[in-house]
């Protein structure tokens, strides 16, 4: 998986670059394939801000993350996304039964 990271207004180093790649893989445990990973990072008086966009087959993952520290923010970035993930892998599971609660209660037998 080939993952871009651009930057504004700050220098990517070595160990920016292994955090993000290895807070990224947390994704792999979804088992859903993540295409194009774009994450930017910029700096923003006093704050470092992520942005993230990840398209899947189900749709594209946005999530965008502020924080004082930058490797807090990738943190909670991450977070955001597996989120999202979560529920878009589960939703199917969410639905709603055929038949209502209410609907049950006036079937059953009277005593």
């Amino acid at each position: 998986m080939t993952i871009n990271i651009t930057s504004k207004q700050m220098e990517i180093t070595p160990a920016i670059r292994q955090h993000v790649e290895d807070r990224l893989s947390k994704l792999d445990k979804w088992q859903a394939h993540l295409i194009n990973p774009h994450i930017i990072l910029s700096k923003e008086a006093p704050y470092f801000v992520v942005d993230a966009t990840i398209n899947t087959p189900n749709g594209p993952l946005v999530a965008s993350a502020k924080h004082e520290d930058m490797y807090a923010a990738v943190n909670e970035l991450i977070n955001k996304l597996e989120r999202q993930l979560n529920k878009v892998q589960h939703k199917s599971e969410s639905r709603r039964a055929d038949s209502c609660i209410k609907d049950a209660n006036l079937q059953a037998p009277a005593e």
